[in-house]
């Protein structure tokens, strides 16, 4: 995979990883948001032709992102599932099984419906609206946040996305990380959800995550765009992608 991005932030170090998720090192902590697990079989239930597929290949991206980074505890900021109980979410406590040692603890976020039974059988810790850890405040939704926390935020819900513009109407959109003043917006982790657009301010900063290039010059278009934003075109050999930081 492609070496995670340093962004130290209120004198703790975090990593930035292409996949979508955060490092936090003094806590040995994984942060993701918005999996969305069992999103494909809810579609598929409604009659939705989506492959079991995409719902695998995220779970095999978390499993390679706790296995290059060997967190303690993993921290998930909302919508760990999607709705209610379904075959994927039985796949799931089968995957659960494979690191016993691993600590989850999951803010509850809008899609979170199952009961706590449920989760308390796959071994995981809830915190039904926010949790503190030292100077920073985990809340699945940006809004629900009280303005007095004097605690730096982490949420999710919002799905970012940042529009990257060439020459002419010609735009591309990327997931991506966003880092305000008093607060921070993850990426949805999920590569089965959109994006929304963010405009971000002077002096906040957002980095991209530019899906990989398997083979030079594959992706023409993204490459001419991202060279008349005066942005430079990753070059991996990845299925991972790379962090790109936008301003």
């Amino acid at each position: 995979m492609q070496p995670p991005f340093p962004y130290r932030l209120k004198n703790q170090q975090l990593w930035l990883s292409p996949d979508r998720c955060i490092f936090w090192e003094e806590e040995r902590s994984l942060i993701v948001s918005d999996l969305h697990f069992g999103k494909t079989g809810h579609f598929r239930k409604a009659g939705v032709a989506v492959p079991q597929s995409v719902y695998r290949e995220d779970l095999q991206r978390l499993m390679s992102q706790i296995q290059y980074f060997q967190p303690r505890q993993l921290l998930v900021v909302g919508d760990l599932f999607h709705s209610r109980e379904n075959k994927e979410l039985t796949l799931f406590k089968k995957w659960r099984e494979d690191f016993p040692g691993l600590a989850i603890r999951l803010i509850k976020g809008n899609h979170d419906i199952l009961h706590d039974d449920w989760y308390q059988s796959a071994g995981i810790e809830l915190s039904p609206e926010r949790l503190q850890i030292g100077d920073f405040l985990f809340v699945h939704d940006i809004e629900d946040a009280e303005e007095a926390m004097e605690a730096y935020i982490f949420s999710g819900h919002v799905h970012p996305g940042i529009q990257v513009h060439g020459m002419g109407r010609q735009s591309l959109r990327f997931p991506c990380f966003y880092f305000g003043t008093n607060y921070a917006i993850l990426p949805a982790f999920s590569l089965f959800t959109g994006t929304v657009s963010i405009y971000p301010e002077p002096g906040e900063q957002v980095f991209a995550i530019v899906p990989p290039t398997p083979a030079p010059r594959q992706f023409p278009a993204r490459d001419l765009l991202l060279k008349a934003a005066n942005l430079h075109a990753p070059r991996p050999v990845s299925r991972y992608g790379t962090i790109l930081q936008i301003q």
